[in-house]
């Protein structure tokens, strides 16, 4: 059934253990997946879109909000999928992509990336103003980070109003874990203290109202704290509940809150259903969708090397790879080792940032040389049980390659959905 954001910690005060699944990808196929999931099972679809990702001057995608949107509601056409089911939210909207400028213009620029969002119908908003720019410390104090992040829902407020539109909802925080994962081996995650999440709700509750913002307070549903859950490009750090007891009773003092969970990649049903347990029903996932659907190309890849003598060797791979060494400016700073680890990172690493090539002119063509090669081919069973682990019902019948990206895909949502009381784990 749908959810209502706004219910969320109400439904936790009645017992009722829901939460959403907050989708954080632009690739069209994860978006379809998605939908399709919602539109199957009656229920809300969050996708989301970070600063990095969509902004006012196109961000890495060269998506603004009103294109991003555009594109989940063209598909959601095509998929059947209500619009009502449908949220948007706009994720670490604040002045992190251009923290390399002076404050106040970093800051100008993410109040109008905020106007963009809000215009284009955004209305779950994580107010992220927790890194420093140019000058200040790389993570900033909760005085500091809660005055800006007034600043970005004044904009927020002032522009929902003048539009007409349902006022927005806002995730607040300041333990903020890095978009798209650490770029390091960890060992372990100290989990937010309650004194801290406490100081975080205090500071951000007085300066709202110092600012006139009383009432986009109350419309704060969620606060960003760390469980104890990350992945770096090599490994996760899983949940351990017993760590969070002392900050689990902050929900008891601020009833207002939910937590959100970020980072929640590669956790597995089991961690996955303890966060919703304990106060986190609000699951992010984004990598883990994106790393999954490589997963599913390259072994769709490697059937048809196997089964097309016409088709090579991998070269889907081989454009990857000759695709990401020609353009390194998205993996070169963010993975280390000899030439060995850097070539497997490229492709395999957890923090997936193969990601940020697949809407390039080079990848698409691969991609489609792969499907045309694959599309109406019936595949041998023992070439899905060697390259496809539990795809058996692709076997033996005309294929259909997008049908297999998007059962990928599902797979891992499935684990999100069923965490948060929708469907069942496949």
């Amino acid at each position: 059934m749908p959810v209502n954001l706004k219910q969320l910690a109400l439904l936790r005060q009645q017992g009722r253990l829901l939460g959403v699944t907050s989708v954080c990808s632009a690739h069209p196929i994860v978006i379809r997946a998605a939908l399709r999931y919602g539109r199957q099972h009656e229920s809300t679809v969050l996708i989301e879109a970070t600063c990095n990702q969509v902004n006012h001057l196109g961000g890495y995608t060269g998506m603004t909000p009103r294109d991003f949107a555009a594109l989940v509601f063209r598909i959601a056409a095509e998929e059947g999928c209500p619009e009502g089911l449908i949220v948007l939210g706009g994720d670490h909207l604040g002045p992190n992509p251009w923290r390399d400028s002076p404050v106040d213009e970093a800051m100008a620029e993410a109040g109008k990336m905020m106007a963009a969002y809000i215009d284009a119908g955004f209305r779950k908003i994580h107010l992220d103003a927790s890194m420093g720019c140019k000058g200040e410390p790389m993570a900033l104090d909760d005085e500091t980070t809660a005055d800006r992040a007034a600043r970005l829902a004044a904009v927020a407020e002032a522009h929902a109003e003048k539009a007409g539109r349902e006022m927005p909802v806002y995730i607040i925080g300041t333990e903020v874990p890095p978009p798209g994962g650490a770029d390091h081996s960890l060992d372990t995650i100290e989990p937010t203290s309650a004194a801290s999440a406490l100081k975080t709700i205090d500071v951000h509750r007085r300066i709202f109202e110092e600012r006139g913002l009383g009432k986009a307070f109350e419309r704060a549903i969620g606060l960003v704290v760390q469980p104890g859950v990350e992945f770096g490009n090599h490994n996760v750090i899983c949940y351990d509940r017993s760590r969070i007891d002392a900050l689990k009773s902050v929900l008891a003092q601020e009833p207002q809150f939910v937590f959100e969970a970020h980072s929640t990649d590669y956790q597995g049903s089991r961690s996955l259903t303890a966060l919703v347990q304990d106060g986190f029903p609000i699951l992010k996932v984004g990598p883990e969708l994106t790393f999954v659907l490589r997963e599913a190309l390259y072994a769709l890849d490697a059937i048809a090397s196997d089964l097309l003598p016409d088709y090579g060797n991998r070269p889907l791979y081989a454009a990857m790879e000759s695709l990401m060494l020609d353009q390194p400016g998205n993996w070169s700073r963010h993975y280390h080792g000899d030439q060995a680890a850097m070539r497997w990172l490229r492709h395999y690493s957890l923090s997936d940032r193969i990601r940020y090539y697949w809407t390039s002119p080079e990848a698409q063509s691969a991609v489609e040389r792969l499907c045309d090669a694959l599309c109406g081919q019936t595949v041998p069973l023992p070439l899905i049980w060697q390259h496809l682990p539990q795809g058996e019902e692709f076997a033996g019948s005309p294929l259909d390659p997008e049908a297999v990206l998007i059962w990928r895909v599902t797979r891992s949502l499935a684990d999100y959905h069923a965490a948060c009381g929708v469907g069942k784990t496949k």
